[in-house]
């Protein structure tokens, strides 16, 4: 099933999913947006709100595994994955949020015990950096800090945006001695060296200062993301603007401004904007750097989701709580379309 199926890039998923072979479930809150949806790939639909535990069993009924898109998932997932773990059924989101992957590692134990795999962050969140990340944690066993980073893309969809606004109060975050700390915004710029040209690059609170300390072990992380100097100026600014951009007011306003955008980036647009990602680790003598080329990270989306469900379906990922490198293996992204993962030689 894909829960979320009528949003932007629950769409793309359920698509390229079609265009595999595959015949999901597509569900959501709306039951006219998931017929329409369904009439239009000859699928099964099933419309309903995770918020009514009765409703969410009723859904899941016959399901063995959960593709949750509808963000944000700070105040989804816990629904979804409770209903997963009673149902007996996988449960996989496209999330990019700390504080869900965390939520969903505190799982582990439930799931081994239900017999399911919860895996969080199967999209562009956080599939190419995740296995960036371990690859780079192989090439130097000793490491004991990461730095990791990416641009590019073709804009944001809706759904990406209102998570951004749902988090903006909320400051920025690095792992720090193996815990997660709350850093205030703009806490670091690199001018990172991506493979096609060097970037400015601001830390931002990406999903990976929390997969990839449990992918690698590292206990020191920074995420990075290119912007321009306008950009991250602005986000000094918005430092001292915390409690009023988590205010209910300001909240309501910027989303009703997304709301009335575009619903996301075009083919044609992502087509050519590929992701530029760029990962360092070092041990305090040596250093070992890595560069990965992906399509546009909502087509890399749907091509690692779907890529995730036809896996996991197959067999062989022990239950538990697992990142897409702990799942799959740290060569996992090279084995979608369009991707090339590099890793570089050690320095001193």
């Amino acid at each position: 099933m894909v829960y979320g199926a009528t949003g932007f890039t629950g769409e793309l998923i359920v698509a390229e999913a079609v265009r595999r072979g595959m015949t999901p479930i597509v569900a959501g809150r709306s039951e006219d947006k998931v017929k329409a949806l369904a009439a239009r790939h000859g699928l099964e639909w099933r419309a309903f709100v995770v918020d009514d535990p009765a409703a969410l069993a009723s859904g899941l009924r016959g399901v063995g595994l959960v593709l949750h898109c509808a963000g944000p998932f700070f105040r989804t997932y816990q629904q979804v994955l409770a209903g997963c773990l009673a149902a007996g059924a996988h449960y996989l989101d496209i999330t990019g949020e700390i504080a869900v992957f965390e939520g969903c590692a505190r799982r582990d134990a439930d799931a081994r015990a239900a017999g399911i795999v919860v895996l969080p962050g199967v999209g562009f969140d956080v599939v190419p950096s995740d296995c960036l990340a371990a690859s780079l944690k192989a090439a130097l066993p000793t490491a004991t800090s990461l730095e990791l980073a990416f641009g590019g893309g073709a804009g944001l969809s809706r759904g990406t945006a209102r998570t951004m606004v749902a988090g903006l109060g909320m400051g920025g975050a690095i792992r720090q001695g193996g815990k997660i700390r709350t850093v205030p915004l703009a806490h670091a710029v690199l001018t990172v060296p991506y493979r096609d040209k060097p970037r400015l690059s601001v830390s931002i609170p990406w999903g990976d200062v929390s997969t990839s300390y449990h992918s690698t072990g590292i206990g020191d992380i920074v995420v990075y993301r290119a912007a321009p100097p306008g950009q991250v100026r602005g986000m000094k600014v918005m430092r001292w603007l915390g409690p009023l951009l988590g205010s209910s007011l300001v909240q309501r306003w910027l989303t009703a401004r997304i709301d009335a955008g575009a619903a996301g980036p075009d083919e044609s647009r992502r087509g050519r904007s590929p992701m530029q990602l760029w990962g360092r680790v070092r041990d305090g003598a040596t250093s070992v750097e890595g560069t990965l080329v992906t399509p546009e990270g909502y087509d890399l989306t749907a091509l690692a989701a779907v890529e995730c469900v036809r896996r996991l379906l197959s067999g062989g990922v022990k239950p538990g709580y697992r990142t897409p490198s702990l799942a799959f293996g740290r060569e996992f992204v090279a084995t979608i379309p369009g991707c090339d993962l590099r890793i570089g030689p050690r320095r001193p």
